[in-house]
């Protein structure tokens, strides 16, 4: 049998959890776009990847921790995603991360 991580993201006030299918290596994005792919389409995240950490926009929380979904890695075990704290939420994971002054 192959090993699984299973996502628990906070979405709407309350948990949904997600199973994916566990590969050594994947990032958190990894797991979020694979469930986006072909489970939810609706699930919002954001991310706007051209090299690992270069852009800073999929930000969240995991476990209690801030941090980069593209460079965290993805574990076979139960992770909590949740959005930033302290920050405007857009929708799912996604929060407004720009000052109000700096957005177009």
């Amino acid at each position: 049998m192959s090993e699984v991580a299973v996502l628990v993201i906070e979405r709407g006030g309350q948990a949904e959890r997600f199973e994916v299918a566990f590969e050594a290596g994947q990032s958190v994005l990894d797991g979020l776009r694979l469930i986006r792919a072909t489970v939810d389409p609706g699930l919002a995240f954001r991310y706007s990847c051209l090299n690992a950490n270069a852009c800073k926009e999929c930000m969240m929380v995991l476990d209690g921790k801030v941090i980069y979904a593209c460079t965290a890695r993805l574990e076979a075990r139960e992770m909590r995603l949740g959005p930033l704290p302290n920050k405007a939420l857009v929708r799912d994971l996604v929060t407004a991360i720009a000052p109000p002054d700096e957005r177009l």
